[in-house]
């Protein structure tokens, strides 16, 4: 999804460059709101700084000296251009305030704004107070020497109301600004660990999908390959003279399986697919229901028709299980008459399924000729993926090779 669109000009210059880092920004100068903020400070600046210098030295109300009357206009407006460089230097012209204003009535608006940016942009440091004392230490001399009336601490009172006043606008501004960056740290937080956990679902769901198709297809294809051999060696016996030739309906009901199988196989393999197509897809169709225990005797029926000798015993409830268990079951089985039709064709299989404290699924055929303890029959994909299937019901599954037969052996704890 593309990131919504963000409204920069209205947006601090800190904000704008932390929403313009989460779409591909570049970094953010000063924005449209900033200059502003900035036109809207030094012309505030002026103006009380003009009105002052009218009030105090104009009208000469406190009897300056010709010096401070002199300077105290020049020092008014070199604070308020000093205004454009607040959010650099903010320290620095946080202590050029602090000297202005112990000599200059015309720098006190100026001295104000900086004295916010200073809280605005370094927050509670050791600077905030420090200048803040420095301001009022320094207009000592100044107010005891020209203002002071007969209440000589009125002057001082409203000094450190203003610094008090200025400082915890700055606070509250900045406040608000590390609240609005923290959410937003959060939000990104969130949309990476997000997209970590999408990377690890459709990682997982590929190894559904490949253990689907293993499952599915070699079931299908073993059966194909049982019949194909079966004729093909017929055929053999008969071009050899040791058998009689197969006869039109022979060769037309093993052809006919083979197709049925191919065809199912095409239908299982499409079911499977269908995950792979985009979910706004106009014609994408529902899920497959998943094989369950109630197709475990369609299974069996169709590993005898194909020559396989299955003795199948089933015991228990097995429709009270779960559907996600009885897929499992269901691809136990499948995957060991697999294993045993690749492993050891013509060869009896035994197969239990037991549902009692335990759902005991066993599959044990003979092991081919030449195959030992160390080279299991079937070791491969198909029977890693139904390890990872039982773990995660919590079970354990094993396979072993005890006195020339093979055992496929999954214990699923039954509350699981």
């Amino acid at each position: 999804m593309d990131a919504a669109p963000v409204d920069r000009w209205m947006l601090p210059g800190e904000l704008a460059r932390a929403a313009e880092a989460g779409t591909g920004g570049g970094p953010a100068g000063r924005t449209p709101r900033d200059w502003i903020v900035d036109v809207a400070f030094f012309l505030g600046a002026l103006v009380v700084g003009v009105v002052l210098f009218h009030a105090t030295v104009v009208d000469d109300v406190y009897g300056l000296p010709t010096w401070l009357r002199v300077t105290d206009p020049v020092i008014g407006m070199v604070l308020c251009l000093a205004l454009w460089w607040r959010r650099r230097f903010p320290v620095a012209l946080g202590v050029l305030a602090a000297v202005a204003v112990a000599v200059s009535n015309s720098a006190t608006g100026a001295a104000l704004v900086l004295m916010f940016s200073l809280a605005l942009h370094r927050g509670w440091s050791p600077a905030l107070p420090l200048v803040a004392a420095l301001a009022t230490l320094l207009g000592i001399p100044y107010v005891v020497t020209y203002i002071v009336s007969d209440d000589p601490y009125s002057p001082f009172v409203v000094i450190v109301l203003l610094w008090l006043l200025v400082m915890t606008a700055g606070l509250a501004v900045r406040a608000r600004r590390r609240l609005v960056l923290v959410l937003r740290e959060r939000a990104d937080q969130a949309r990476v660990e997000y997209e970590a956990r999408l990377r690890d679902s459709r990682r997982e769901e590929r190894a559904r999908i490949a253990r689907e198709m293993h499952d599915t297809l070699a079931h299908r294809i073993s059966l194909l390959s049982v019949h194909a051999g079966a004729l093909e060696y017929r055929t053999e016996q008969a071009e050899a003279g040791s058998a009689p030739p197969l006869t039109a309906g022979e060769v037309h009901d093993a052809v006919g399986v083979m197709r049925g199988n191919a065809t199912r196989a095409l239908e299982e393999l499409r079911e499977v697919l269908q995950v792979l197509r985009p979910p706004d897809a106009d014609d994408h169709p529902a899920e497959a229901p998943q094989p369950t225990v109630d197709q475990l005797p369609d299974l069996l029926a169709e590993a005898r028709r194909s020559g396989q000798r299955v003795d199948a015993t089933l015991r228990g409830d097995l429709t009270a299980l779960r559907p996600r268990l009885q897929h499992t079951v269901y691809r136990l089985v499948q995957e060991g008459l697999t294993n045993a039709r690749k492993h050891a064709p013509g060869a009896g299989v035994e197969v239990l399924v037991d549902v009692d404290a335990d759902v005991v699924v066993q599959i044990v055929n003979p092991v081919a000729v030449g195959v030992t303890g160390t080279e299991i029959p079937g070791a491969r994909a198909g029977l890693v993926g139904l390890g990872e299937r039982v773990a995660l019901h919590g079970g354990e599954l094993t396979r072993e090779i005890v006195d020339g037969r093979f055992r496929l052996l999954a214990r699923i704890p039954w509350a699981s």
